[in-house]
């Protein structure tokens, strides 16, 4: 994860994005089917503007093997309010490499991969490695994975800065197929955060009457570890007339003091052999960080301080819809299935305890207006299996 301004998004509109890609369940003993994924993704709300193409080929190597690989880019304008308030908008660019491979012995599947994400001050190293074993003809299975990264934190225009930060993800998955329309699953997952855990740009606020504003800045400063553990269960149940209605419900803890809630529902109805529409809505709530605050009473009035916006008490809402065009041995040579999607995300989110020092008008310190923004999430994929 990166501490720019891309931390915000990673733990708002990010969350929500990941969670709706991980809502699948435990993959059963097959190796992934030959094809190109090719992604673009625009994400803009709340001041930022975030958009790239994402690119993933996989490619089998006989019948147990199956090879990956992708790329990913992130092109960032703009900045958020929290950080608006103390700096100037920016614009930069993230690229993202992933190389992996799946092994298939007899009804287990060993995945091994690497990532690499680089931008101009911030570079982050993961290697991951996971176990998919079925049980009981295939009603049953169980994933264990583990990953380990690395992360080099810089800032521009100060070429001695230099943090690391060391993470660890660990994670149990069971999946079970109660009748033949419905599959339930049940993960695990706990991340151990090591190091500069902080954003080096982001600064928090401090009564001072002898200021003009009332108030000043100073950097914030985070603890140098995080333990965080995740509970999430999933159902998805097959409709009798050619559709689908899923649920899930996730719970998030850390050593920070953040307690998290995510709720949702989702449907998916084939319209006829090619086309397909999709809806959810999804709601989030967290609590705040044990050593955030808006405004602080005074310089260093704590060990440990923040107003990161994310590290506030917050909830989102998210509605989500799109459509699917799956088209089964096309006359295109050497293609067996072509499949085009647009997906579109509609999201709020509301804070509880973070201000706008931006918004117009003369306000005394802890009187403006509470922060609250909406953003779009644009999905435009085509996948071609060969």
């Amino acid at each position: 994860m990166v501490v720019t301004d891309r931390t915000c998004l990673a733990r708002s509109a990010w969350l929500f994005l990941v969670l709706t890609v991980s809502c699948s369940f435990a993959q059963a003993a097959t190796l992934p089917v030959d094809n190109v994924d090719v992604l673009y993704h625009r994400y803009d709300g709340g001041g930022m503007v975030i958009d790239g193409p994402s690119v993933l080929v996989r490619k089998s190597a006989g019948p147990q093997v199956s090879l990956t690989g992708q790329y990913y880019v992130d092109m960032v304008s703009a900045a958020s309010v929290d950080v608006l308030a103390t700096a100037s908008p920016y614009t930069e660019e993230r690229t993202e490499y992933s190389l992996g491979v799946d092994y298939l012995y007899e009804r287990a599947i060993m995945s091994l991969g690497f990532t690499n994400s680089s931008e101009n001050d911030y570079e982050a190293n993961t290697v991951y490695f996971t176990v998919s074993q079925e049980f009981f003809g295939g009603m049953s299975t169980v994933t264990l994975g583990y990953a380990s990264g690395w992360d080099e934190v810089g800032q521009i225009g100060n070429d001695n800065f230099s943090e690391d930060a060391d993470r660890r993800n660990y994670q149990l998955g069971f999946s079970q197929v109660l009748t033949r329309n419905m599959l339930v699953g049940l993960d695990l997952e706990v991340v151990t955060d090591e190091g500069f855990l902080q954003n080096p740009y982001r600064k928090n606020r401090y009564l001072d009457p002898n200021d003009a504003t009332l108030f000043l800045y100073q950097p914030e400063r985070y603890p140098e570890t995080r333990t965080s553990t995740s509970v999430a269960a999933r159902a998805i149940y097959h409709l009798p007339y050619r559709a689908s209605i899923h649920g899930e419900y996730r719970y998030f803890s850390d050593t920070w003091g953040i307690s998290a809630h995510t709720v949702e529902l989702g449907y998916v109805h084939a319209l006829n052999e090619r086309w397909s529409l999709e809806g959810s809505i999804r709601y989030y709530r967290q609590s705040e960080a044990d050593f955030y605050s808006d405004l602080f009473a005074f310089e260093n009035s704590q060990t440990h301080l923040a107003r990161d916006k994310e590290m506030s008490s917050l909830s989102g809402t998210t509605l989500a819809t799109g459509a699917v065009y799956e088209w089964k041995q096309p006359s295109l040579p050497g293609i067996k299935r072509v499949q085009v999607s647009l997906l579109l995300d509609w999201l709020n989110f509301d804070y509880d305890n973070f201000r706008d020092v931006t918004a117009p008008g003369s306000y005394l310190p802890g009187e403006e207006p509470l922060y609250s923004f909406d953003a779009l999430v644009t999905r435009a994929s085509l996948i071609l299996e060969y």
